[in-house]
């Protein structure tokens, strides 16, 4: 990432308690790469500028990772998309807009019809 400008950092998300879970899972989770301002929220316009750095890695025990990237939709949300040219569903930040990406803040992602929060472990 020393290529990138100040700014992008790599952030690990793991998955936080639930029901099926009740301890989290430090092998649900997701890895990507983003501009984060003085706030540590994802900044549009550097992302403008620097979307294909911007990639995702969902990691799951005894699956392929899969590989994406971070993109801004219509409106401004944002979302973790593997089927650039296809139609897959993307999977949605839950107002990642106003989240604060630092160490220990939960973060909801809404993947396969349903909404799963994960917690921030690393911002490097």
């Amino acid at each position: 990432m020393s290529q990138l400008p100040h700014g992008f950092r790599q952030i690990r998300m793991e998955l936080a308690r639930e029901k099926e879970h009740p301890e989290g899972s430090r092998n649900f989770g997701y890895s990507f790469v983003a501009p984060l301002d003085a706030a540590g929220r994802i900044d549009p316009v550097l992302w403008t500028k620097h979307r294909e750095a911007c990639r995702v890695v969902k990691f799951r025990p005894d699956e392929a990772d899969e590989v994406g990237h971070l993109v801004r939709r219509p409106g401004g949300s944002w979302a973790f998309r593997y089927d650039i040219a296809g139609t897959d569903d993307d999977e949605a930040g839950y107002r990642f807009g106003d989240e604060r990406f630092e160490v220990g803040e939960y973060v909801s992602v809404h993947e396969d019809d349903e909404m799963h929060t994960f917690r921030v472990v690393s911002v490097e």
